[in-house]
C-alpha cells in the first residue's frame, strides 16, 4: 500500500504500490508509479511519474503560468467562480491539462527544482537542487542550473542503451 501523509492533497490522481508522499504533497490529475516517493512539500500537477522516483522537498511540477495575453494576469479571469464572477474558465485549464509532464523511470528531481509545464524527463536522469528544467532531458543526464543545462551522462552510451533496453524498473 502507498504510504500518503494525512496532510497530502490529492485530486483525481493515481498512486502505485509502495509509494510515499511526505507531508505537504499535492497531486493534481497526476499519476504516481510504484515506488517513488516526495520528501515532502512537492506540488505535481497534471503528470506522469514514473518508478523508483526520488524527489525531494519544495520542487515543483508542470507549475501553472498566468495568461499575459488577457488584460489582467490577475487569476480572477479564469478562476471566475471565486469572485462571483461566473463560472470558471474551463479553457484555461485545458491547456495546462495538455502541456502534462512526463518523468521517466528512476528519476532524481534535487530540493527545490522546478519542471516547466510540457517538459519530458528521461529515465534515468537527475535534476540538481535548485534548477528550472525547461527543455526535455535525455535519459541518464545529470542537468542543473536555471535554466537547467546537462552536464553529464551518468553511463556510457553502450550502458545506457543497455540499462533502457532491460527495464529494470518493470
Amino acid at each position: 500500500n502507498p504510504a500518503i501523509h494525512p496532510s497530502c492533497h490529492i485530486v483525481s490522481s493515481m498512486v502505485g504500490g509502495w509509494t510515499e508522499l511526505g507531508p505537504h504533497t499535492s497531486l493534481l490529475e497526476s499519476t504516481f508509479g510504484d515506488y517513488s516517493y516526495t520528501a515532502g512539500q512537492v506540488a505535481i500537477a497534471y503528470t506522469d511519474v514514473g518508478k523508483f522516483c526520488s524527489i525531494a522537498a519544495q520542487s515543483r511540477i508542470n507549475p501553472g503560468n498566468h495568461p499575459m495575453g488577457r488584460v489582467t494576469q490577475h487569476h480572477f479571469t479564469y478562476r471566475r467562480a471565486q469572485y462571483g464572477f461566473g463560472e470558471d474558465d474551463s479553457t484555461f485549464f485545458d491547456w495546462r491539462r495538455a502541456a502534462r509532464c512526463v518523468i521517466g523511470h528512476d528519476v532524481w528531481i534535487g530540493h527545490g527544482a522546478i519542471v516547466l509545464p510540457g517538459v519530458t524527463i528521461g529515465t534515468g536522469a537527475v535534476v540538481g537542487a535548485g534548477a528550472v528544467v525547461s527543455k526535455a532531458v535525455e535519459p541518464y543526464t545529470v542537468v542543473a542550473g536555471v535554466p537547467a543545462k546537462p552536464l553529464r551522462k551518468r553511463f556510457s552510451a553502450e550502458t545506457i542503451e543497455a540499462l533502457l533496453r532491460i527495464a529494470w524498473w518493470d
